[in-house]
């Protein structure tokens, strides 16, 4: 079962621990301090990109964004995010969630593909597949 968004701080947040270890964004290692992507958060209706901006080429992030933008129509918001430890794992914070129709309980089905997570409303689950192949092409 998906995981659901909740409220952080005065935004939203979701828990990503084993998506975001999958997709490459946490590093973690018996001798250091874990690695923690630095990411960028894209939101178009229904859809959040969630991407490391130090590990994806910007030829490849505008590439991923224009397809969002052109399959959603839309797009709301692009901001620096963070990963935080919480709890026992990871959760993202996701500025521009609320303008892409997410709300505090929402299921948020994550998908991953290298360096980059996609967080997908139900309506958008094409959209994110699409993206998704995109991104494993890219690599």
């Amino acid at each position: 079962m998906p995981n659901t968004i909740k409220r952080s701080g005065d935004g939203l947040a979701l828990q990503v621990t084993k998506p975001a270890r999958a997709a490459g964004l946490v590093e973690e290692t018996d001798d250091e301090t874990p690695r923690r992507a630095n990411i960028r958060v894209f939101a178009f209706d229904g859809l959040l990109l969630v991407i490391d901006v130090d590990r994806v080429k910007n030829e490849n992030i505008v590439e991923l964004a224009t397809s969002a933008a052109l399959d959603t129509v839309s797009i709301h918001r692009v901001a620096n995010a963070s990963l935080q430890i919480a709890g026992n794992g990871y959760q993202v914070q996701l500025p521009g969630a609320a303008d892409a129709g997410f709300q505090v309980g929402d299921r948020a089905p994550c998908t991953t593909a290298p360096n980059m997570l996609v967080i997908a409303a139900e309506g958008s689950k094409r959209v994110a597949a699409d993206i998704v192949t995109i991104r494993k092409e890219q690599v």
